[in-house]
This record gives structure tokens, C-alpha cells and sequence, in this order.
């Protein structure tokens, strides 16, 4: 994982995607024009958090280096630093994977 030159504000965060099987479980191999988004991915950078009605820093749940689950229209996608990546509320998280 390389040290990313965007920070991104509040609560939102920078998620890269993993890519999808190429197999079904019976050994069928799937093309690219076949294949769905998918919806898992691994969380490169995070913001400071949003703040509460009080005007409190309320820090996010997900850190640098998860592996969540989101929507599968979730976010929108950008390319930095070359790369295609997605940022995202973490109210778009579904949840963090293992």
C-alpha cells in the first residue's frame, strides 16, 4: 500500500477496490464484460471524522488498511496517483471484513 498524495475531509474515505474472481466455483471462466463491480475493497486513506450537533469531532469506525463492504453504487469513482479509486461517506460502508 503506497502513501497516497490526497487526504480526503470529514468523513470520507478513499477505498481501492479488490478485484473480482475470475472463476465461478465451477472453474467457468467469466470475461471482463461479464464480470460485476465488486463490492469489497481495501481503505487507503480516511478522513478526520464529522462532527456532531454540538460541534464535536466524532472520529470514523474504518482506518487505513480495512477491508469493507459497500454498496454496490457506492461512491464515486476518481484516478490519483494513476490509480482508479473510490471515495465514499462512511455511511456508504456496509461494514469491515475479517
Amino acid at each position: 500500500m503506497s502513501k497516497l498524495n490526497f487526504r480526503p475531509l470529514h468523513d470520507r474515505i478513499v477505498v481501492k477496490r479488490l478485484d473480482a474472481e475470475e472463476k465461478t466455483a465451477g472453474g467457468i471462466i467469466i470475461p471482463d464484460s461479464a464480470k460485476e463491480k465488486p463490492s469489497q475493497g481495501e481503505v487507503l486513506a480516511v478522513g478526520s471524522g464529522a462532527r456532531d450537533e454540538a460541534g464535536k469531532l466524532v472520529p470514523l469506525d474504518v482506518k487505513a488498511g480495512d477491508r469493507v463492504l459497500f454498496g454496490k453504487w457506492s461512491g464515486t469513482e476518481v484516478k490519483i496517483d494513476g490509480q482508479d479509486l473510490l471515495i465514499m461517506k462512511e455511511s456508504d460502508i456496509l461494514g469491515v471484513v475479517g
